[in-house]
């Protein structure tokens, strides 16, 4: 979901419609967890080496006929 931040007064806010407050039950506070996008954590396991495969993409048992 992307909403804008807009000036309220001196400090900056974001402003939720009715629709979603009521959805959620927002009443005066809100978590907000903040995290990286899909891009830089492929990056970053990469960079760390994290991104090899769990098990091999073909099986000892497995020939590439039975894909035909």
């Amino acid at each position: 979901m992307e909403v804008s931040v807009t000036q309220i007064g001196n400090p900056r806010g974001i402003h939720f419609s009715k629709t979603i407050l009521e959805k959620y039950n927002i009443k005066d506070k809100v978590d907000l967890i903040l995290g990286k996008g899909w891009d830089d954590a492929f990056k970053e396991m990469s960079a760390n080496g994290d991104d090899k495969l769990l098990f091999n993409d073909v099986f000892e048992d497995e020939t590439f006929e039975e894909w035909n």
